[in-house]
């Protein structure tokens, strides 16, 4: 559009009286190759004019009529009013792009977790953010770690990785050691005691006499018991020490070699140490006044959990609090619920008032467990075997009471306080800890399910009376039972199984596996079935990675490794998404690992078809989808726990303890290994040397698993490389010889049992049709001239009905006969 207006109107005027359109685009288009139309901001009256005249778009073909019409188009307003000038739109006037509406989106899943304030599922929420306090019971620590301590640490390890790793929360994750306990300081005690006993060296006599005294008071122990699983233990140490006692007084009566006596003697201290313990301890256990004893036990049983939960890969807490380091502050918080109103002191002790708490408007007790208060079997439990006695429970207000602080008794470990010597009760202890280190309130707290009542109650009374609050605890959480093969874990059921014990049949990601296929909080069956089913599954698994691995390894340029999408590719791309929404829903449904692993088994089984229904067609699988795939699963797994290693895809190869990628550094040598194996294969076929192909197969059935390496050959295709731990592949290679063995003894028998079956063919077609009937002389005893029977045994004529059926077995004794005369002339008789 040129500056002045006037300047185009003749021109315009030429164009616009020409009347067919066709003519009139095309002496406009030669007329503006020849000028600018889009420089300066305004445009004629007669731009608007022959801009009119157009029915719609011009056609492409006239290059400038086009971009002049698209230019007028896109600013002209509409005007009609010749007089006014044709100017160009501000924004405003300007075509706008038109509104833009927000996709609706779906409903966000929010984190579900089953809280026992409530005994439902409630979305978790914590009071600071991302931030999240937890604070764990920890162990006892007077003997060896058991399943049962393996059910809760690894599943609330499990809880813990996927608040952390998978919801991104900011975990600040306490638990404590209780080395000052009434079991602890029995225990240590005993031990102490009967160590003693062994070093001064009893004469046979001497100990038979003791075991004697030691019997009676074990007997009246025995009588008392009413728990059947504790009774039968005490049964069978009762019957374990007459087993050895009778043999060792024998040995001194007859006065056998002293060699015989000793051997008698280590099995009677041996099989009667709980019997003597019991009564050491009973004797001289209030003369045993130094901590250190106390110590010594605990700080050994301490070091051996942490070893099992190393073994575990159950990640230490941010925070480790010890009873015998946080006496002072026990002290402090049992005064201060004392100043409050809701402890009371009896007899140096400190008790707490569980009717003055539970009267007060704002607090209440057993919140937990409400229908177990006055359940005083569970109440004594809690208290501990030392502090039952009738004295003990002489000092409550309440049977309901429970024990804030112990006044000492001599044998016992104590701390000043202002109620005099004494320690802590079992309950204040992680009151104390835990609130001195995430204060007066905490997202999380978690325990084992038997700790509900009292000792969770308790812990909840006391600290709410202590900060005078009623939300000490937001969430509750606690793990379910563990029984073993569906019966309760005793030893007096010879089914106590410890973490080492485990750990010697299965491995720790095995263990792991076992419990994310279960729910968290419902009772856990360890037994033969469960670990085989999570044996299976960390097999299928390391299938597929192994696999994926093998189709990644293929050589492919730079370009080759984005291959074109199918319909199978989009298929599995949208069944992978469909998958990942589903173990999404599952975790934020309480963390439902049990439904995540289900989820994960089927979108590998996806992949595996995926990938069979490639390869038949001799296509290659979508590497990068697969990849994605595999390293999502491999994520999934870390965030559980059940995978340590840096590895992207699956799992770690030789442990791991390695300092380098096994994999990444053997695989080239093991692919150039194979390609050569591969060709010389072809070689032998083609030239028929069954001997190569015989060395070729013995290294890959004999030699490489050794290795831990397993070629899997497939025909038409490469052969797959796999690394495999060692010693799953030989368990493979035993149970494939087994197998084969098996079709070897099938085989043999049937081809026995054939020939048993034509070598009594063959004797029954030797025997001419007139003698068959004379070796049955027990059913017939005469006879026609041609063998044939006529009457039976008992010398009555055979009925016609009898002749017949005989004459069919005569006629077809006959054919046989002639059939084997015949071979006797051809000489195939034998």
């Amino acid at each position: 559009m040129a500056a002045a207006a006037a300047e185009p109107a003749s021109s315009y005027s030429f164009i616009l009286s020409i009347s067919e359109e066709e003519a009139r685009v095309k002496a406009l288009n030669e007329y503006l190759s020849t000028r600018s139309y889009i420089q300066g901001f305004t445009f004629s009256h007669a731009d608007v004019e022959v801009f009119r005249k157009f029915s719609g778009p011009p056609v492409d073909q006239y290059f400038h009529v086009v971009r002049w019409y698209r230019h007028i188009e896109a600013i002209y307003d509409g005007s009609s009013e010749k007089n006014d000038p044709c100017k160009l739109q501000t924004s405003k006037g300007k075509r706008m792009q038109p509104p833009w509406t927000p996709p609706e989106g779906t409903k966000h899943s929010r984190l579900c977790l089953y809280n026992s304030l409530t005994r439902n599922k409630e979305i978790f929420q914590p009071q600071n953010g991302k931030r999240v306090t937890w604070y764990c019971c920890g162990p006892t620590v007077y003997d060896a770690s058991h399943m049962g301590h393996a059910r809760s640490y690894i599943s609330f390890d499990i809880l813990r990785r996927i608040l952390r790793d998978y919801f991104k929360f900011d975990v600040f994750y306490c638990m404590n050691i209780t080395d000052i306990d009434d079991k602890i300081i029995k225990r240590a005690r005993q031990n102490y005691l009967f160590e003693q006993y062994r070093e001064n060296k009893i004469t046979p006599a001497q100990l038979l006499e003791d075991v004697k005294t030691a019997s009676e008071l074990f007997s009246v122990k025995l009588s008392e018991t009413t728990d059947p699983d504790k009774k039968q233990m005490l049964e069978k140490i009762q019957n374990a020490v007459k087993s050895a006692f009778d043999p060792l007084q024998a040995a001194v009566q007859a006065k056998l070699p002293a060699e015989e006596i000793n051997r008698c003697h280590e099995i009677m201290l041996e099989e009667a140490k709980d019997l003597l313990s019991d009564w050491l301890d009973s004797k001289f256990g209030s003369q045993v006044t130094d901590n250190s004893i106390f110590s010594k036990l605990p700080k050994f049983w301490e070091g051996e959990f942490h070893k099992d939960m190393e073994a575990l890969n159950v990640l230490p807490p941010d925070v480790l609090t010890r009873v015998s380091e946080y006496v002072p502050e026990i002290v402090a918080f049992v005064k201060k619920i004392v100043d409050n109103g809701y402890g009371y002191v009896s007899n140096g002790s400190v008790y707490f008032d569980t009717m003055k708490f539970d009267s007060s408007e704002k607090h209440s007790y057993a919140k937990l467990v409400p229908e177990a208060v006055g359940d005083q079997k569970a109440l004594q439990e809690g208290e501990g075997d030392l502090s039952i006695s009738a004295d003990r429970l002489s000092e409550k207000h309440s049977p309901n009471d429970f024990a804030l602080w112990k006044s000492s008794k001599p044998g016992e470990p104590s701390w000043d306080s202002p109620w005099g010597k004494g320690r802590p009760g079992w309950h204040i202890e992680c009151s104390a800890m835990a609130g001195s280190i995430l204060g007066e309130s905490m997202d999380i707290h978690g325990g084992g399910f038997d700790l509900r009542f009292p000792h969770h109650d308790n812990e909840l009374a006391q600290s709410e009376a202590y900060f005078e609050n009623d939300h000490w605890v937001r969430y509750f959480l606690h793990t379910g039972h563990l029984t073993i093969a569906g019966c309760k874990m005793s030893k007096s059921l010879k089914n106590f199984i410890t973490i080492k014990d485990a750990l010697k049949k299965h491995t720790a990601r095995q263990l792991r596996l076992a419990f994310l296929m279960h729910s968290w909080k419902d009772t856990l069956d360890y037994s033969n079935n469960t670990m085989e089913s999570a044996i299976q599954y960390e097999k299928f698994m390391n299938e597929f990675f192994l696999n994926v691995k093998d189709i990644l390894r293929a050589p492919t340029d730079v370009t080759g490794q984005f291959q074109k999408w199918e319909n199978q590719e989009a298929e599995l791309n949208k069944n992978f998404y469909d998958k990942k929404a589903a173990i999404h829903e599952a975790l934020c449904d309480n963390i439902d690992t049990r439904s995540v692993l289900e989820e994960m088994r089927s979108l590998v089984s996806q992949s595996n078809s995926y990938i069979a229904a490639k390869k038949s067609s001799r296509q290659m699988p979508n590497r990068l989808l697969l990849e994605n795939i595999s390293s999502y699963l491999t994520q999934m797994l870390k965030i559980f726990g059940a995978i340590e290693s840096d590895d992207v895809i699956g799992f770690p190869v030789g442990g791991n303890s390695q300092n380098i990628n096994i994999e990444s550094t053997v695989m080239p040598y093991l692919q150039v290994l194979s390609e050569f194996r591969e060709g010389v294969r072809q070689i032998a076929r083609e030239k028929k040397v069954t001997e190569v192909l015989q060395l070729s197969d013995a290294l890959r059935d004999d030699i490489l698993p050794e290795l831990g390496v397993r070629f899997e050959d497939h025909e038409g295709l490469p052969t797959v490389v796999k690394l495999v731990d060692k010693d799953t592949l030989l368990k493979e290679r035993e149970e494939k010889k087994k197998i084969e063995e098996e079709k070897k003894r099938k085989k043999e028998e049937a081809a026995r049992k054939k020939q048993e079956q034509e070598a009594a063919k063959l004797a029954k077609m030797k025997i001419p049709p007139h003698e068959m009937f004379k070796l049955e002389r027990d059913k017939y005893s005469m006879f026609d001239e041609n063998g044939f029977p006529t009457h039976d045994a008992e010398g009555k004529e055979l009925s016609k009905g009898q002749i017949k059926k005989l004459k069919k077995v005569y006629e077809t004794q006959e054919k046989l006969h002639k059939e084997y005369l015949q071979m006797v002339q051809n000489g195939s008789a034998n």
